[in-house]
């Protein structure tokens, strides 16, 4: 039987059973792809420092060097980090009594004074009570060998997890290693017509994307350091641990100075009360934090590279949010500058089409 004697509406059928089964196959194999992903990322992201070393070494002794640098770069942050950051969180948890005491002083007397509302006053053993009593709901703790199962089952997904920590490098290695060969060959499968127009869109989208990434890890570190200076200069307390999630979180626009500015106003008031001099302070500190980051850094490190109006970047994050939750929220910028580009090679054909120029509808006036 020749494909000319199949029936249009059989073969149709088949493309989009063969396409639901695919989708569901990659839903299914998604655990396995996961990995992959990452790894291609990462391997897109270390390319360039490898492809500049290996002009002088070969490929794999310059991914070995851009391997042991980051490994040796991580090392020495988190030997720098982690008292410190040890250090904070001892002082935050320290801090549980005082948010008692603010609640029963301020919060609940404010509720007894002003309304009806009678909220219950609580005690540190109560909360801690209330707190068992919640994870015995919520994950069926009732006894100390559920409880073991528990951990012995986090322990297990934890290991899995490691495991695929382990997996991530060693396939970055690869992607790293066959990097040039395996561009090589997808731009060899491209049909001959198109494949100058498709690498030179291509081409666009990666210096976009990685003037995008560059630009925005130096903002994010930058940021971050300013937020975290001023706060330690004023004195608070959890003052590095806020501005280094404060800068990590302006990945997405807004939401390292929201975060930021909410933690540091709830620790100034359980440190120094109700202080308006250390308040202005803090307010004055995230106000240069967003000065610095709207005129100086962005400018500077960002500048153009999206192409978005303030409009469409905050649409883009909550789309993204919308679709993927917070992953959503971290890929909707670089993903936007990649759809920027395409968006706009897209116009630029309508635009050169007779459709856009009048000219079949000329066509039709003049036979009319």
């Amino acid at each position: 039987m020749t494909n000319q004697s199949i029936d249009p509406f059989f073969r149709r059928l088949f493309i989009v059973v063969g396409i639901v089964v695919a989708v569901f196959l990659l839903y299914l194999m998604l655990p396995v792809i996961v990995p992959f992903v990452f790894a291609f990322v990462l391997a897109y992201l270390f390319n360039p420092l490898v492809k500049r070393l290996s002009r002088h070494l070969k490929r794999w002794v310059a991914i070995i060097i851009v391997y042991s640098t980051i490994t040796l770069g991580m090392a020495l942050l988190l030997w720098w980090l982690i008292p410190t950051l040890w250090h904070q969180l001892q002082a935050a948890w320290e801090y549980l009594p005082k948010v008692l005491n603010w609640y029963n002083q301020v919060v609940r007397e404010w509720f007894i004074n002003n309304s009806r509302i009678r909220l219950p006053q609580l005690e540190s053993k109560e909360f801690s009570d209330t707190l068992m009593d919640y994870m015995q709901t919520n994950y069926k703790f009732a006894d100390a060998s559920t409880m073991m199962s528990q951990i012995i089952a986090s322990s297990m997904n934890f290991i899995n997890s490691a495991g695929l920590i382990v997996l991530v490098p060693i396939l970055t290695f690869y992607f790293l290693f066959n990097w040039d060969q395996r561009l090589h060959t997808w731009k060899m499968a491209l049909p001959a017509s198109y494949c100058k127009q498709v690498v030179n869109i291509a081409q666009e989208c990666d210096r976009a994307l990685m003037a995008f990434i560059k630009g925005q890890l130096l903002v994010m570190v930058l940021l971050g350091a300013i937020y975290a200076i001023q706060l330690q200069l004023i004195g608070l307390e959890l003052g590095l641990i806020i501005g280094m999630v404060a800068g990590i979180a302006s990945f997405v626009p807004y939401l390292g100075f929201g975060i930021g500015f909410i933690a540091a106003i709830i620790a100034c008031l359980f440190q120094f009360g109700l202080n308006w001099t250390y308040l202005s302070l803090i307010v004055g500190a995230f106000l240069v934090g967003q000065a610095a980051e709207g005129y100086v850094l962005q400018p500077l490190l960002l500048g153009d590279k999206i192409g978005l109006s303030p409009l469409w970047v905050i649409f883009a994050v909550l789309a993204g949010a919308s679709l993927l939750g917070f992953v959503g929220m971290l890929i909707a910028l670089p993903v936007s500058a990649v759809l920027n580009v395409l968006f706009r090679h897209l116009y630029q054909y309508y635009r050169s089409t007779d459709f856009y120029k009048g000219r079949k509808q000329l066509v039709l006036f003049e036979k009319n």
